[in-house]
């Protein structure tokens, strides 16, 4: 067979056996509710200027 051929008879009879319906993926699997809070001592302009040294660290590293 060249490329891009096909057996014609696969495509006459197509075999669906092995499909299984519950084969499915649920979406609501991992859904969470909840809330998610955290405490620190450090002030918005302490976060802010660590932010900024990551951002530099990852500019330096590409």
């Amino acid at each position: 067979m060249g490329f891009g051929s096909y057996d014609e008879s696969e495509q006459e009879n197509p075999d669906t056996d092995d499909i299984d319906d519950n084969d499915g993926v649920s979406v609501h699997e991992h859904t969470h509710e909840g809330e998610v809070s955290f405490e620190s001592d450090a002030s918005q302009d302490e976060l802010l200027d660590k932010l900024g040294e990551i951002k530099d660290n990852e500019d330096e590293d590409d």
